[in-house]
């Protein structure tokens, strides 16, 4: 067995997933309505900018938090800017399913600290 072609064969089922499907979906749709692409990018640079300053150490202010809290539930109330936030959340749950399967996989080697 070679792991390095298992990884692939799920990155491929990862592709075809329906959670990439409605993810691909709910972004054109996004495309087509420039109001809620730029609200949609904003909300992106914003959030990008928050998560690159929280790994350097320099937590947000809570008014900063709330900001973003209250443009997310904005940017929700658009359906398709709402569905492709439900199915990145779906599969970035996938994702996390899936480390938790490989770690849990190898913690006979380190003990029950993974």
């Amino acid at each position: 067995m070679n792991i390095y072609d298992k990884a692939h064969d799920l990155a491929k089922a990862l592709k075809e997933s329906k959670e990439v499907e409605e993810i691909t979906s709910a972004m054109k749709l996004i495309e087509t309505d420039p109001e809620a692409k730029k609200m949609l990018d904003d909300f992106r640079e914003r959030q990008m900018e928050v998560q690159q300053r929280m790994m350097s150490g320099d937590m947000p202010a809570q008014e900063e938090m709330e900001k973003m809290e209250k443009m997310f539930e904005v940017l929700s109330l658009n359906l398709n800017i709402r569905r492709l936030f439900d199915a990145e959340r779906r599969l970035a749950m996938i994702i996390e399913d899936v480390n938790k399967i490989i770690a849990d996989s190898l913690q006979h080697l380190y003990g029950s600290s993974l």
